[in-house]
């Protein structure tokens, strides 16, 4: 078991940056994959990056490429989401997710724990 708590959220506007975090707790953290998540209203829930167990692989959707890094610190046991340049249109409640059972990181559905999100609003 994993457990997940998503903090950094809040209101910013275009062009601002803001860093969220994922801390957990419950089984060893440092030997799963980390997963960022959003979701917008009445939208399905999009893959924003992913980053392997010891940190050597990260992965991301193509909406965020060269404004979001994900990074973590396994002594933490927290992983981490610097978002730079935002947009309206990265408005969303984000989510991490531990332990894929594959390597289709990009897929929700390959993730059995869940944090609870942290709403992210982007003014114009």
């Amino acid at each position: 078991q994993v457990q997940l708590v998503e903090s950094g959220g809040g209101l910013v506007q275009t062009g601002d940056s803001l860093k969220l975090s994922c801390t957990a707790s419950g089984r060893t953290f440092g030997s799963v994959t980390v997963g960022w998540f959003r979701q917008a209203p009445g939208k399905e829930r999009d893959f924003v990056a992913a980053i392997l167990w010891d940190g050597r692989a990260t992965y991301y959707g193509d909406s965020v490429k060269g404004r979001f890094t994900i990074s973590r610190d396994n002594a933490q046991n927290t992983a981490y989401l610097q978002m730079n340049s935002v947009k309206p249109e990265d408005t969303a409640v984000y989510y991490c997710a531990a332990d894929p059972r594959s390597s289709a990181f990009e897929r929700p559905v390959t993730y059995d724990y869940w944090g609870q999100g942290t709403q992210v609003t982007v003014s114009s």
